[in-house]
């Protein structure tokens, strides 16, 4: 394979078509088919990096490795409870959410929010849920559920 690089607008436009026939399919359901969308690019990137099990450090290394190729400008977080509030500024793939938006439908997926989900089930054993993902002002607001720690059989 030769070193070139491919166009952006070529893979968020796939990306687009991917995830808008996988909604004509399933529909809202289709959400659930897609968590590990960036499972590579984790176990490949982001999981060899996460050497600690504090949530704040986790969710610091994510942010640095996405920064770090360019795939983001920021991403800051607020967690209340059960609820992690996230918002992912410059992602270079909203303009797939902004495109699936316009066809009034709820972005499916979202490779930042997989990313951290992946990392808190890998790290810490707990179940995560992408819940929502909206796009405001150019940034896009994730909200994620997180449960409660699996239980231990003995």
């Amino acid at each position: 394979m030769n070193n070139k690089s491919i166009p952006l607008d070529y893979v968020n436009d796939l990306m687009y078509e991917l995830e808008k026939a996988f909604w004509d399919e399933r529909g809202k359901g289709a959400r659930f088919r897609m968590t590990t969308i960036g499972r590579q690019y984790f176990n490949e990137k982001v999981l060899p990096l996460l050497k600690s099990k504090e949530l704040e450090q986790i969710l610091n290394t994510i942010e640095d490795v996405l920064r770090s190729d360019g795939i983001v400008a920021k991403v800051s977080y607020n967690i209340e409870e059960r609820l992690m509030r996230i918002q992912v500024e410059s992602c270079i793939h909203r303009q797939v959410e902004e495109r699936i938006i316009a066809k009034d439908i709820e972005p499916l997926t979202c490779v930042p929010a997989n990313l951290i989900a992946l990392a808190i089930e890998e790290k810490l054993d707990i179940p995560v849920e992408l819940a929502e993902i909206k796009v405001e002002e150019g940034t896009c607001q994730l909200l994620l559920t997180i449960f409660e720690k699996r239980p231990v059989l003995v």
